[in-house]
């Protein structure tokens, strides 16, 4: 079996336009997914949720601070899994929160 690696990425919005409520609920859809892939034995790795803040590093040495508001979307963290293939992958995907916010999934095969 190969490692892929599952980068979540989500439109940029203000975190104080959710609610409580619909926080709680998007932790739980995203605990029922994660655990529907540890269940099949396919998680090595749950990753983590990534900071707001950053620096980005350009050519030349520039580095500004970032990630920048004006983005329209962010990397939101990423998990890495176990898959006979990129199409295996791909429908372990299948399903993430991020999905549900007009976001994307990034399936990368991981190199041994």
């Amino acid at each position: 079996m190969k490692e892929f690696m599952l980068l979540f990425r989500q439109p940029s919005f203000p975190p104080a336009n959710i609610s409580p409520k619909e926080m709680e609920a998007l932790a739980k859809r995203w605990q029922d997914w994660v655990g529907g892939i540890a269940a099949q034995g396919k998680l090595t790795n749950t990753g983590n949720r990534l900071a707001t803040e950053g620096r980005v590093l350009k050519a030349g040495g520039v580095v500004t601070d970032g990630p920048f508001v004006e983005i329209r979307e962010r990397l939101g963290g990423f998990m890495v899994v176990k898959a006979d293939s990129l199409e295996e992958a791909t429908t372990l995907a299948h399903g993430c929160p991020s999905l549900e916010a007009d976001g994307s999934v990034e399936i990368r095969p991981l190199n041994a």
